[in-house]
């Protein structure tokens, strides 16, 4: 099984950094419902900064979104917290994530499970992204270029999927594709209204959870938003 290497945030990050990570944990999710200690750990492991383009450095560690180009963003750093932790991750998962970006939310599941294929439709984004993730270390999170609507049959089952756009509704395709007892995070809904849901599979059935309002930019392709529709 594949185990990412623990390095000491010193070895890639400067002090600077280094305090106003610590303050970000502590302050905006510690003291908030973020309970999980691997959680905490990995949010304290991976260095935001590193994927986060440089005239928008300084905000790395700011509790909101941040542009990444391509007219999308970096989810704020609770949001990551809590839909990872809604994904219950022990150490042992295959785990799709459909929405790269910049690569950061990638970089904590692939800190927290075994194996993490992600998927981007933007192909700058995607290589940006797969740069950063290799030179950082993290050598089990592969990433795709494509419509993570369809997700990536051909490394399924899964046994947690988290999607980090918003779609219409949770895709069957996405269901179909969780192992036994999976786990699939997705905020749904629209420009003006979405929820964060998570689904769980108990053999051929789902169960769903609505859990806390949010707001992301779409999800695009084969079952995601239309222009027209958003």
């Amino acid at each position: 099984m594949f185990r990412k290497k623990k390095r000491k945030l010193k070895d890639f990050s400067d002090g600077d950094y280094f305090i106003e990570q610590q303050r970000m944990v502590e302050d905006h999710l510690r003291r908030r419902d973020i309970v999980d200690r691997r959680v905490l750990d990995a949010m304290l492991a991976v260095p935001r900064h590193c994927f986060v383009p440089e005239d928008h450095r300084h905000l790395a560690y700011v509790d909101g979104p941040l542009p990444i180009g391509c007219g999308q963003t970096i989810s704020q750093p609770y949001i990551v917290a809590l839909m990872t932790q809604m994904l219950a991750l022990k150490g042992n998962e295959n785990v799709l994530e459909v929405g790269t970006g910049s690569g950061y939310q990638a970089a904590i599941l692939g800190y927290l499970a075994r194996q993490v294929y992600t998927i981007e439709r933007h192909a700058s984004l995607a290589k940006h992204a797969e740069t950063i993730l290799q030179t950082l270390g993290y050598n089990n999170v592969h990433v795709l270029v494509g419509d993570g609507s369809l997700g990536w049959v051909e490394n399924a089952p899964y046994q947690a999927i988290l999607v980090t756009a918003a779609a219409p509704k949770a895709p069957q395709v996405l269901l179909d594709q969780l192992a036994p007892d999976g786990r699939l995070v997705i905020p749904v809904g629209g420009a003006s209204y979405q929820f964060l849901e998570r689904w769980y599979r108990q053999g051929d059935q789902f169960d769903k959870e609505e859990l806390t309002p949010v707001a992301f930019v779409p999800l695009r392709g084969k079952w995601g938003w239309r222009d027209e529709g958003w």
